[in-house]
């Protein structure tokens, strides 16, 4: 049966524009990322706030000048976009993927090209080879076209093999693409006819980096975590013991989606990953009928997402907290070169959650700070 939609009706409320230009300014400021932006929000009460605290706040961290991107800067993006015909969508508005919405560190902000009611039925994702055997790439497309007639929109990364294949059996019925680079630096070049005809039909591109931006190997795991938030479940097929595919596994597991492989030969390398992803849990699929199985009890249950930054920046004072004296080097202590929980930080040092989390903030922007999966945090090298 076909489904008409999952994610139910658009909700949030638009960005000003004067908010979205201060938003774009924020996340392309030095060292600002996901985590950091909302961070700041909910320290800072709005991002017009934050602007104004970062070279305060990076200097109390024991950094140097920090690069706040300017007015102009941030207005010559949002032209970019328009010259383009693609738009930022911001985390708390309507055209924002509800599911990614509900993932460590989503993107504050998106810019999107092409169909944007897509990002409002359910997606799956399709990862795998991009040496892909005619046998796999022909299987894939096969799913991609029988789970896009199904009502749901294929999620995927314009690679070639697995991801291309998918892509181009669901021109019709949608499918995104998640980019890597800006969105006027399609990769890999070969694709661009695709990626044109995507954009220009049923189909959309999304990317959280900025326009010119070209795509650089450490870029891709990050656009990995974007395919697998944006779907209820991804599929993988044909993927080395080494892949990037697995990274987007990963990920996903991570985000509580359901991670399905197509079992293949043991002779055949480009199996090795999926069929390690059955041996440790994975849901083994053999074909359309499995995936839409598996999915259907999940579509349409409401999404709880953590604290929206949106309803943070309303110009009004965010958290307060003032470390004292000894207060950061407690918490620098603290930290080391192996990933820790923010709680076990609390938990370590007795102080107050707020101003803990506000002294990591000071670091973070200092560049003394690193942030990972399931919010994990650790002290730089240089730091230990």
């Amino acid at each position: 049966m076909a489904h008409d939609g999952g994610a139910g009706r658009p909700r949030g409320i638009a960005l000003t524009d004067r908010q979205r230009l201060a938003w774009l300014r924020l996340i392309r400021s030095d060292n600002v990322g996901a985590a950091t932006f909302r961070e700041l929000i909910n320290h800072c009460g709005s991002a017009e706030a934050a602007l104004d605290a970062l070279p305060d706040l990076s200097a109390r961290g024991g950094g140097r000048s920090l690069r706040v991107a300017s007015v102009e800067q941030a207005e010559r993006e949002l032209e970019q976009a328009t010259r383009f015909g693609a738009r930022f969508v911001g985390i708390g508005e309507p055209d924002y993927p509800p599911l990614l919405r509900s993932i460590d560190a989503a993107p504050p902000l998106l810019a999107v090209k092409g169909d944007p009611s897509l990002t409002q039925k359910p997606a799956v994702a399709f990862v795998g080879s991009r040496n892909a055997s005619a046998a796999g790439a022909k299987f894939t497309a096969r799913m991609a076209r029988e789970v896009g007639a199904a009502g749901y929109v294929v999620v995927s990364g314009l690679a070639r093999g697995i991801d291309a294949a998918a892509h181009r059996a669901t021109l019709e019925t949608g499918s995104i693409a998640a980019m890597a680079g800006g969105l006027d630096m399609p990769y890999p070049p070969e694709n661009l006819e695709l990626y044109q005809q995507m954009t220009d039909g049923a189909g959309l591109a999304v990317s959280e980096m900025p326009f010119g931006w070209e795509p650089r190997a450490r870029d891709f795991p990050r656009r990995n975590r974007l395919i697998a938030g944006i779907g209820y479940g991804l599929v993988v097929v044909e993927a080395a013991t080494r892949s990037g595919s697995l990274i987007s596994a990963r990920r996903a597991a991570d985000f509580g989606r359901i991670v399905f492989a197509v079992p293949g030969s043991p002779l055949d390398p480009r199996s090795a990953g999926t069929n390690a992803l059955i041996k440790d849990g994975a849901t083994l699929i053999i074909g359309s009928t499995d995936i839409l199985e598996a999915l259907a009890p999940l579509v349409g249950r409401p999404v709880a997402p953590p604290l929206s930054v949106r309803e943070r920046d309303e110009d009004g004072p965010g958290l307060q907290a003032e470390p004292g004296e000894t207060d950061r080097d407690r918490i620098v202590s603290a930290l080391g070169a192996t990933p820790v929980e923010v709680d076990d930080i609390v938990r370590h040092t007795e102080l107050p959650p707020a101003v803990v989390y506000l002294v990591l903030l000071e670091l973070d922007l200092a560049g003394r700070l690193s942030r990972h999966p399931s919010g994990l945090v650790s002290l730089l090298t240089d730091d230990v």
